[in-house]
């Protein structure tokens, strides 16, 4: 039987010579404690430390009786609560879920997990939704149907937004409309978040239902739009491995880590700027998949052979990105721009890093006729529908090897193009504080 009472501790007398007023709640053989709002000085005390001040008894007396109320509505689901989960659900059954407050606690927990690209984009929705409704703190039940709709009209026109940025000011800046690829990304986002709160405050088992409401029943995020290809053709991988750029640029980076990610079966950019060493004597290229290690069960670890492309750009930029950018979220914001640059030299349209990895395997697959299943074990991809024969099958990385090997060999067979469709880009490189770079050349 669980039972709750008022107590005041005298070996807790504040500087001030007041005590609080706790709610000690007793379950199961074991006592926690509750603080309240209300403090008292000896004056309302009597033997024993006990209240004997009218009015804060009566206030004491209705907030025992709520949490007895609440106690007696559990029923026999009581006996599966123990006391510290008894206290827990006394002193928060009342209080609203901060939906802002949540997003900042499960971001935290994914970069702690090293899951900084989940975390990235679910930083992005949170701030979005402190854009849309103008303050810091926002109720869970103010996430409804009818505010999706609305936020999905808001995401899809051009809005101003304030931020601050690494040297602590405040910038303003214009986000361009959403089209439908990004509002399904950015909702289909905002899901997940919003389910991780109910998992976090909904215990099915004990009928504890914080969160009752559940708006995308109604809001329907649907399937995601069709994109088109992003790959482009052999020669004009070429065409940007050869292309002339200022020396130490964000062109120049852009340009290496993007034939790096192709030499290596579409390596991403977060893998190669969380090595921080490199063996040139090594083979190999072993590293952990940060995007899916925490779905795989191998925790997507994955072994490269280094082929000769690589190596020079293996040895120009492992384990020195970081002293170069503080961040992850530095380096990416520089591949942004260089790319931008390169699309500038090299007449390439559209192109973003991201393509090295659609190239590697569109090329493994309509140049090489390699099979969709050994290009998905070169990418290192989540295979759901053979998880349970995996566990039987050991990992054999000459299957990767075969992929590469083969989109290498058709890479080098490709007759070079010609000089006159490379510029080189003449542009005097200045610094952004932006990219959150120090000051070293690679």
């Amino acid at each position: 039987m669980a039972t709750v009472s008022a107590v005041v501790y005298q070996d807790q007398k504040k500087a001030d010579g007041t005590y609080n007023v706790k709610i000690r709640v007793f379950h199961k053989k074991e006592r926690r404690i509750l603080d309240t709002t209300h403090f008292v000085t000896e004056r309302q005390l009597g033997k024993e430390f006990k209240i004997k001040d009218k009015l804060l008894v009566k206030i004491l007396d209705e907030i025992l009786d709520d949490y007895r109320e609440s106690i007696s509505q559990l029923g026999p689901k009581l006996d599966f609560f123990n006391v510290e989960e008894l206290k827990n659900y006394l002193r928060d059954k009342d209080k609203e879920v901060d939906f802002i407050a949540f997003c900042n606690q499960h971001i935290d927990s994914l970069r702690k997990a090293g899951r900084d690209g989940t975390a990235n984009n679910h930083r992005s929705v949170k701030n979005s939704l402190v854009d849309y409704f103008k303050k810091e703190c926002v109720p869970i039940l103010e996430i409804n149907s009818g505010m999706l709709f609305a936020y999905e009209k808001w995401l899809r026109n051009d809005r101003t937004m304030k931020r601050i940025n690494q040297l602590n000011k405040e910038v303003t800046t214009t986000e361009k409309r959403m089209q439908d690829g990004g509002i399904y990304a950015h909702m289909r986002d905002l899901r997940t978040l919003f389910n991780e709160a109910r998992k976090v405050y909904n215990n099915d088992d004990i009928g504890v239902i914080k969160i009752k409401h559940y708006p995308f029943a109604k809001y329907k995020i649907g399937a995601p739009p069709k994109t088109k290809k992003r790959n482009i053709s052999a020669e004009q991988v070429l065409q940007i491995r050869n292309c002339e750029v200022v020396t130490d640029s964000r062109a120049e980076l852009a340009r290496d880590l993007f034939m790096l990610s192709f030499y290596m079966c579409g390596m991403n950019a977060v893998d190669i700027f969380n090595i921080n060493n490199y063996n040139p004597q090594s083979a190999r290229l072993e590293y952990n998949r940060s995007k899916t290690k925490g779905v795989q069960d191998d925790n997507a670890f994955i072994s490269i052979k280094i082929v000769s492309e690589a190596k020079p750009l293996l040895e120009k930029y492992i384990g020195r990105l970081q002293s170069r950018y503080t961040t992850y979220n530095g380096l990416d914001t520089a591949l942004s721009k260089g790319m931008q640059k390169l699309r500038e030299i090299t007449n390439v349209p559209d192109i973003t890093f991201y393509w090295a990895r659609h190239t590697f395997a569109n090329i493994a697959r309509n140049k090489c006729k390699i099979s969709k299943d050994d290009i998905g074990e070169a990418l290192n991809h989540v295979d759901g529908e053979h998880k349970t024969t995996d566990i039987y099958i050991e990992k054999e990385w000459n299957i990767v090897d075969d992929v590469q090997t083969a989109v290498i060999r058709f890479i080098r067979k490709i007759k070079e193009p010609t000089t006159n469709s490379v510029k080189q880009l003449v542009v005097k490189q200045l610094e952004n504080p932006n990219e959150q770079r120090k000051p070293c050349a690679l």
